[in-house]
């Protein structure tokens, strides 16, 4: 019997979505239906997929990603799935840029260290190309300074999954959030198991990570608001760009005096290194949940994995997303249908962008050694207002 929680979590599954509802699944690249963009369902290395994004922002600054075929540029290197969620803040240039460089440089990093005895990916792989990423985009700022000193003030969070050979990869810098959906036999129940590990100043382990890092600085975390901040100023320990908080060069003018810090540092603030684990993916694992915090403020993890198990794999992603905006509206206590009226920009008011792909797992498909069918890359929200 399904219970009245239950059902108030999945009752959207059997309602239409007015944003996108005649949309046809099939488009190769997605769909656009004002400022939503959703690809409903695809096939990946390892099984089935969805995606969807909601901006809120003028401009968005979540971009994603869905790349499934070989991952490394070594023709003989191993095939998989790559998933990347990039939340940007201060403005969508950092996640955009890492939309465009990350799985190129996980790709080349992989070819070169490619040998016949090891052709698996790996943690420090990941781990370079993240890093890579970050040095290619402080560059830019660093070449930008003078005509673009904003620029320096820009970041991302970036959360990356891959499947390869068997494994799954997570590798986390900021607060975007990946869940498991595991099958408990025992109880015939789908679990949420949540996977990364967030880097916000809200939780007290990363306060006192920040405190242990800079040991001689009693402002390194700021109560501001009611809200705890690294510096007064921002809530993630981890991010790619930021370059204002981990480079002297740039804590001067012309940058704006509001992210000038008083006194000058001597190393970084932020850190770029994510947080990496890996996994053995078992026949119980049924499916990831990947989304931007966007999606987290609104939804509980069993909430989530409750949604994605009771509906329809055809737009499932959509349909969180729904769930996430019918939450934000019954919090600013208004009716769904006049949040979905809200323009951009004013939307940011009532909810954050909202980037979401849901992998479905397949075990007989993670246990092959080999791929068949082409290779698919798809960048989510194209087309939506990311550029204008």
């Amino acid at each position: 019997m399904v219970t009245a929680t239950l059902m108030k979590i999945v009752s959207p599954c059997w309602k239409p979505f007015a944003e996108g509802e005649n949309s046809r699944s099939g488009d190769l690249n997605g769909r656009v239906d004002g400022l939503l963009w959703h690809k409903d369902s695809g096939q990946h290395v390892n099984g089935e997929f969805s995606m969807a994004v909601i901006q809120a922002n003028n401009l968005l600054e979540d971009h994603s990603q869905l790349e499934s075929g070989l991952m490394s540029s070594v023709e003989s290197g191993p095939f998989g799935t790559f998933v990347g969620i990039y939340d940007g803040h201060g403005g969508p240039e950092a996640s955009r840029f890492i939309n465009e460089h990350l799985f190129e440089n996980i790709k080349t990093i992989h070819g070169a260290e490619f040998s016949s005895e090891n052709q698996a990916m790996s943690a420090d792989v990941i781990n370079k190309a993240f890093l890579a990423t970050e040095e290619e985009f402080l560059s830019l700022v660093k070449k930008q300074w003078l005509i673009k000193p904003l620029l320096a003030s820009v970041g991302s969070c970036c959360l990356v999954g891959i499947i390869c050979s068997g494994l799954l990869y997570i590798a986390n810098a900021g607060d975007s959030r990946v869940v498991l959906g595991r099958l408990e036999k025992e109880v015939k129940q789908v679990k949420a198991v949540q996977l990364s590990y967030e880097h916000n100043a809200s939780m007290e382990s990363v306060r006192e990570e920040l405190h242990s890092l800079h040991p001689n600085d009693p402002q390194i975390v700021v109560l501001k608001h009611k809200v705890w901040r690294v510096k007064g100023l921002i809530q993630v320990s981890r991010s790619i760009g930021d370059a204002y908080l981990k480079r002297a060069e740039f804590n001067k003018e012309p940058l704006l005096a509001k992210f000038r810090l008083p006194e000058p540092f001597q190393k970084p603030i932020l850190k770029a290194e994510p947080t990496i684990s890996v996994q053995k993916l078992y026949p119980e694992d049924q499916f990831l949940i990947f989304a931007s915090d966007g999606l987290w403020e609104h939804l509980s993890n069993q909430e989530a994995v409750d949604i994605v198990q009771s509906c329809p794999r055809n737009g499932i992603a959509r349909k969180l997303v729904k769930s996430a905006l019918r939450e934000a509206a019954k919090k600013r206590e208004m009716r769904y249908s006049d949040l979905k009226k809200i323009d951009r920009g004013v939307r940011r008011h009532f909810h954050d962008d909202i980037t979401v792909i849901v992998l479905f797992l397949d075990s007989h498909l993670i246990s092959r050694s080999f791929w068949r069918g082409p290779s698919i890359s798809i960048k989510g929200g194209g087309g939506i207002l990311a550029n204008t």
